[in-house]
This record gives structure tokens, C-alpha cells and sequence, in this order.
């Protein structure tokens, strides 16, 4: 009887060790798909997110020069009407992150800042100039310098960072979404995401 007990028991308890080891090999082959599936993710998610906007404006360029020890004043005068594309961008192939399988967390530990390039386009209007001092290289690299700075200063004032920022931040959500639905967490630096509310509200008071 005490035979039948004991091997009862060892029966038991093997079934019971198989089926442990069993539980946490399949705890670990779901990790491992979920981590997977936040790394596909991020690579999907890492692509170039652009916002585009369309900028026009009429500039004056003048430009006074002294001659011969100021014994003459030569100037130069241009009317220029320039459209300029504008993009801003966020390569979020750039993202840099950490996955924290045991304690089932996503770490994003740094988002690329944003990328501002002007495209302009250059129509010139009633160029003056003395032949002795004509249009040259540097004056149209004045007057570019000069636009892309104004376009610059446009650019601030509007309203296309704020929404290129809106696109990333969307982009971004896709991370929350996935993370919640495995049952992960998601981290931005020291601040734990738990909500898309809460999402937004930190990426929106950081300077990116």
C-alpha cells in the first residue's frame, strides 16, 4: 500500500514538474512572439513621417558699395518672388529603444528631433546694377540666405511643426496600442504611458 502510495506521489509530482517546465517554456515562446511583434512593429512604425506646407513671398534686395575709396557709390537692387515647398520630417527609423522582456516593458529612450527642409523656387524682377559692380555669386547667395531665414521665421510662426508633431505623435500611439493589447508597458524615459491622453501630453511638452 505504501508502495502504491509513493509511486502515486512521484507520479504526481513528475506530471505536475512537466507540466510547470511545460507552462514556462510557453510562457517564454509568448514572450518572444510579443517581442517580435513591438519589433515589427517599430520597424514598420520606422519610416519617414513628412509634413509638407507651401510658403510664397516678394523680397527687396538693396546693396550699397563704395568704389575707389568711396570716390564712387555703386548699388544694386532686385526684386525677387520666391515659392518655397517646406517639409518637416521625423525619420523614426531613428527611434532609439529598449525591450525589457522580463518585465514585459517597451523603453523609448529618445525620438529624433524634427528635420526642416525649404525648397525654394527663385523668380528675379528688375535686377539693377552698375556695370562696374554687377550681380554676382555672392549677391545670390545673400538673397538666399536672406529668403531661407525669412521662410525660417515663417515657419516658427505657423502652424506646420505643431502638426508635423500631431503625425508623429500618432505614429507614436501605434506603440501604446500594441504594448496595451499584449499587456506591456510602455516607458518614454522616466514616464510610464497609460493612456493615449498621457502619451500626448508628454511628447507635446517636449522640445523634440
Amino acid at each position: 500500500m505504501r508502495n502504491l502510495i509513493f509511486g502515486v506521489v512521484i507520479t504526481l509530482v513528475v506530471v505536475l514538474t512537466f507540466k510547470y517546465c511545460g507552462d514556462q517554456n510557453e510562457d517564454k515562446i509568448i514572450l518572444k512572439e510579443h517581442s517580435a511583434l513591438i519589433q515589427e512593429q517599430l520597424k514598420n512604425v520606422g519610416k519617414l513621417v513628412v509634413t509638407e506646407g507651401y510658403f510664397s513671398q516678394v523680397f527687396n534686395y538693396n546693396k550699397s558699395e563704395a568704389l575707389f575709396g568711396n570716390f564712387i557709390n555703386v548699388e544694386k537692387k532686385a526684386l525677387v518672388v520666391v515659392n518655397a515647398e517646406v517639409t518637416v520630417a521625423y525619420d523614426l527609423s531613428k527611434i532609439e529603444y529598449k525591450i525589457d522582456e522580463e518585465n514585459k516593458t517597451l523603453y523609448i529612450l529618445n525620438i529624433p528631433e524634427e528635420e526642416i527642409k525649404i525648397y525654394p523656387d527663385f523668380e528675379y524682377y528688375d535686377i539693377q546694377a552698375d556695370f562696374l559692380s554687377p550681380f554676382a555669386a555672392k549677391d545670390y547667395n545673400a538673397i538666399k540666405d536672406k529668403v531661407n531665414r525669412a521662410l525660417m521665421k515663417k515657419i516658427e510662426n505657423s502652424d506646420l511643426k505643431a502638426n508635423a508633431k500631431n503625425r508623429l505623435i500618432s505614429e507614436l500611439s501605434k506603440f501604446y496600442i500594441l504594448t496595451h493589447s499584449l499587456g506591456w508597458t510602455l516607458q518614454y524615459n522616466e514616464t510610464i504611458i497609460e493612456t493615449p491622453e498621457k502619451l500626448q501630453e508628454t511628447l507635446k511638452d517636449l522640445k523634440l
